[in-house]
């Protein structure tokens, strides 16, 4: 029987591995041989099933289940899809076979040849030729297996990797992402010397102090005598500690075995790490035998940095920095789990593009290609552990069997990424109570590296001033702001307080996170958090038979929006019966990575400069950054006023260290005449960026010099026409302006509860009796009642013929019932034709009461079908907040306008709210020919309910009585 098979591992989860070689940080990639392409495949039912029959062909790295195979993707979230209880598995357990034949290199005699798989999902079996080499688990790093006895330099040889899909191990890989099952990272061989570098570690301070750690072994086994390092940093060789420096000296920290050396310099005039000026240093580490000849060579990239918490305070370099952070899983819509360097790299530079300056990896370790892109570009990483045991998260946390497993898995990837500068936290992982595993795991990464925290939310989270768990840092999720304000003000803070998960992009979402850091901001002990997440885990699939579209998709999406015949898939679509449908879709970017609007939010509220007031004729300045001045931006200052006119001009931006302010004069004269009026200073980068190239917008920030005039308009003689229905007759209209107090339940909306409320009282179906229809002398006064199933709705239009059109003066009474409704506003439907949209307002993004801070108000304009926001599971959407006045017009510039009497919210899109509300996805919805607009007099905020608090009070639509008035002219 075979060994491997006949030990059953996806069932022991006291066996992490057999047979696999220690995790290091030692860099292989140079003279590897990839083994990535198309291997020969099988997909088995289970694990003992026999291979044979047909061999198909999977392309390594990459998930069967998303290269046509009859296992499909699933997604669940806190349930597990299957249902047996730790450790066990289910029979049906799908195992994927690959196999290929490799050429060994025939330079490679006498070397030790060593495979790495970089990452297989969730079981890793090894053979070559038929005979056993190893097991791994632990999906999300890669595994390492010696197999220089079983082959030979200069002939070929089959290496057969089986994966199984469930195992005990699955159970703590619960975290909320689809399952999938392959090889998702990199296959490559490689060989070395027999006398190599097991490991290096490095320690480089902020004063320029740096430390070298090596250990070195021999295949052989004892080491050879006379064996010795050296090192070059930025090409300059480093100085060894003579205490450390071979391995026969006489200290007890050396053995026959096992080799230890130390190099140490000091740097002057170090130039520091951290992720404004991410500065790097090539540090090559070189083993040499007795003869001076090189056996082994390790290259890295290096940050001088410190990491320290002191009282309340995460510090960076001693400094206290705001932590602006992303939660980002490895994904991508065509490739499920596998990723490429060039995704990586447009991910973290689209992220940086929008002022996030932190990545939590979420909830395992990250593609390697991500820490060195990281260091790169400068963002600070919460470095997490594959663990998350949702579904049986309290069992599991005490629970001896899975105790090897926790640490296993924490050690691993600590050993792997301990020397990226931009890793500054390490995390035990998410979702998986508390328990002695926990603390097992962070007993040994506090011994093994001390020089930075460890964190966990399931320790933090029993309470927050705690002084004696597995956490150094409170990392609640989805606290409630006044709860962390609270805290930070109750003198009781023992520890830095950043949320590992707040602001759920679910869908239409993202609200009041203005609010959040306008009071992380202000308050002591209150220091960021990490947005969940960075991307909507859409599938693209294919319409016609539910399957995904895998690597030939690629093309098929732009703009958040899936080809004809295409979709983006989550939960449910690929037939699963077990599933937790759109929970996938919460990030701030669609499945193609393109931007929602909630990220032109963000980019505002990170901005590193900023307009603080505007004072004696003069504007204040701001640098909000930790390190940097403001020498790598350019700025451009534009006026914009209420009656078209906008005046535009270079701004010189002053020499400010960071946190500084300077005063600086008005960029123009205003004029005297033209109402309402707006400056706005566009910052852009001054010279290219690693991340932006020159002329790259990073923030918008904006001031009001002067209020808006009062609105005036003077009735007219004529008639308002109106039927005797009390409906307003328009030949721009196909649908009269009417009452609404619905809109398309938002995620947050059904998830949070509000929508099924809005149900209950009927508000998607209201049912409107006239009252009474009035005429005087061509005014026209309709009172009509709004029914519901549990309260009615008073409502009266006034229409009065103005110059050139007419004018609605509204006024709606609410019920006591109805004390939290989704708006309070007018909707109407245009002829076809009008088909471009121009606004004075906020804009040109969407916006909504409590996310408008990335919208500046100015002169917009977008094509009607634009303006529509393409969330996964159709929703309201396309709003914006604030606007003034806008007109609808066709391309010979016929159409109409409305002036409203003050900053309301308007959305114009070519579907109705029940459309959106009864289909599940985009390529069902069927757009209008006309515009469906509505007005609002109140519109109620997003808040993120999905997954955390709702909005703040401030943002409900209350009851009683609401005032709204608008002018609708022909252009």
């Amino acid at each position: 029987m075979d060994p491997l098979l006949g030990l059953r591992p996806w069932e022991a989860p006291e066996v992490t591995s057999w047979g696999r070689l220690p995790m290091n940080a030692v860099d292989r990639r140079s003279g590897a041989l990839p083994l990535d392409g198309d291997w020969r495949f099988q997909l088995l039912p289970a694990p003992h099933a026999p291979v044979g029959g047909a061999w198909s062909s999977s392309y390594v790295p990459g998930a069967w289940t998303m290269q046509g195979t009859d296992d499909l993707p699933q997604y669940t979230n806190v349930r597990m899809p299957f249902a047996e209880f730790p450790p066990g598995s289910p029979a049906a357990n799908p195992t994927g076979v690959y196999e290929r034949a490799v050429d060994v290199p025939a330079g490679w005699a006498g070397r030790r040849i060593v495979l790495q798989v970089g990452a297989a999902e969730s079981v890793l079996l090894v053979h070559v030729d038929g005979r056993p080499v190893g097991i791994s688990k632990d999906s999300h790093l890669a595994a390492e297996f010696d197999l220089t006895g079983l082959v030979r330099a200069g002939e070929r040889a089959t290496v057969r990797l089986t994966v199984v899909k469930w195992s005990d191990a699955s159970h703590i890989e619960d975290q909320d992402q689809w399952w999938h099952g392959g090889v998702t990272r990199s296959v490559l061989l490689y060989a070395t010397d027999p006398l190599h570098l097991a490991d290096v570690t490095v320690r480089a301070a902020l004063s320029g102090e740096l430390r070298v750690d090596c250990q070195v072994r021999d295949a052989g086994g004892a080491l050879p005598a006379g064996w010795y390092l050296t090192g070059e940093l930025d090409g300059r060789p480093l100085a060894q500690d003579a205490e450390f420096d071979r391995a026969n000296a006489a200290d007890e920290r050396v053995s026959d075995f096992l080799g230890e050396a130390r190099m140490r310099t000091v740097v002057d005039d170090v130039r520091t790490w951290n992720a404004e000026t991410p500065e790097l240093y090539d540090l090559s580490v070189r083993l040499h035998r007795a003869d001076g000849t090189v056996a082994d060579t390790s290259r890295h990239r290096i940050g001088f940095r410190d990491v320290e918490i002191v009282g309340r305070d995460l510090l960076v370099n001693g400094e206290r920095v705001f932590i602006r952070g992303v939660n980002h899983h490895d994904f991508h819509p065509l490739t499920g789990r596998t990723v490429s360097y060039d995704d990586l790299r447009a991910d973290l530079v689209l992220l940086k593009r929008f002022g996030f300056n932190a990545i939590r990896t979420s909830h395992y370790p990250a593609d390697p290609a991500l820490y060195d892109l990281a260091d790169e570009l400068g963002f600070y990483v919460v470095d997490e552990a594959d663990i998350e045991s949702h579904d049986h998260a309290h069992e599991i946390a005490d629970d001896p069997r899975y105790l090897n497993a926790f640490v296993d898995r924490v050690s691993r990837m600590v050993l792997r990424d301990k020397n990226h500068p931009s890793v500054i936290i390490w995390s035990l992982g998410n979702e998986s109570d508390y328990g002695a595993n926990h603390d097992a795991a962070a007993g040994w990464v506090r011994r093994h590296d001390p020089t930075r925290p460890v964190q966990y939310e399931g320790a933090a989270k029993l309470d927050w001033a705690a002084t004696d768990d597995a956490s150094d840092i409170a990392c609640p999720m989805y606290a409630p702001l006044e709860d962390c304000v609270a805290h930070a003000l109750s003198g009781e803070q023992t520890r830095p307080l950043i949320q590992c998960e707040y602001s759920h992009a679910m869908g239409n979402s993202n609200g009041t996170l203005a609010d959040h850091w306008a009071a992380i901001e202000s308050t002591p002990g209150l220091q960021g958090g990490f947005i969940w997440e960075f991307w909507d885990h859409g599938i693209l699939q294919r319409v016609s038979d539910g399957r995904p579209a895998g690597r030939a998709g690629a093309g098929l999406f732009d703009n958040g929006v899936a080809a004809a015949g295409y979709r983006w898939a989550y939960g449910g679509d690929f037939g699963e019966t077990i599933h937790d449908g759109a929970f996938i879709a919460d990030g701030v970017v669609f499945p193609d990575r393109t931007p929602k609007p909630a990220m032109y939010e963000h980019r505002e509220i990170a901005a590193p400069v900023r307009i603080e007031c505007y004072k004696h004729e003069g504007i204040v300045l701001g640098n909000h950054q930790h390190f940097r001045g403001l020498d790598w931006l350019a700025g451009e200052w534009r006026l914009d006023l209420a009656d078209g006119t906008t005046l535009t001009g270079p701004a010189r931006l002053p020499n400010l260290c960071p946190g500084e302010t300077a005063a600086v004069p008005l960029p123009f004269a205003v004029p005297q005449d033209g109402g309402e009026a707006w400056l706005t200073l566009r910052v852009t980068v001054a010279e290219d960026q690693p991340w932006a190239p020159r002329g790259t917008e990073v923030c918008v920030p904006q001031i009001r010099l002067r209020g808006p005039d009062p609105v005036e308009v003077s009735p007219v003689e004529g008639n308002a026409e109106v039927d005797g229905e009390g409906l307003l007759v328009h030949p721009l209209l196909t649908a009269a302006p009417t009452l609404s107090l619905w809109r398309a339940p938002t995620d947050n909306d059904e998830l949070g509860g509000m929508a099924q409320r809005w149900r209950s009282w009927g508000l998607d179906a209201l049912v409107r009796k006239v009252v009474s229809v009035r005429r005087d002398a061509g005014r026209v006064t309709v009172d009509a009642e709004y029914a519901g199933t549990t309260g009615v709705v008073r409502h009266r239009q006034v229409f009065t013929p103005v110059e050139g059109g007419i004018r609605v003066e509204e006024e709606a009474e609410l019920p006591a019932a109805f004390d939290d409704v989704a708006r309070v506003g007018t909707v109407f439907e245009t002829v076809a034709g009008l088909d471009l949209l121009e606004w004075f307002g906020q804009g040109p993004w969407e916006s909504y009461p409590d996310r408008s801070a990335g919208a500046p108000v100015g002169h917009h304009s977008v094509p009607v079908d634009e303006l529509f926001t393409p969330y996964l599971r159709p929703q309201e959407s396309g709003g914006r907040h604030g606007v003034r006045h806008f007109t609808l017009s066709a391309p010979d510039a016929t159409g109409l306008s409305v002036t409203l009497d003050e900053p309301r919210q308007i959305s114009v899109t070519r579907h109705r709210a029940e459309d959106l509300a009864a289909t599940d996805h985009h390529d069902e919805l069927v757009p209008r020919p006309g515009c469906v607009v509505h007005i609002d007099a109140a519109h109620r905020g997003l808040g993120t309910a999905s997954c955390g608090p709702d909005t703040s009070p401030s943002y409900l639509v209350a009851p009683g009585i609401h005032r709204w008035s608008w002018t609708l002219r022909a252009l």
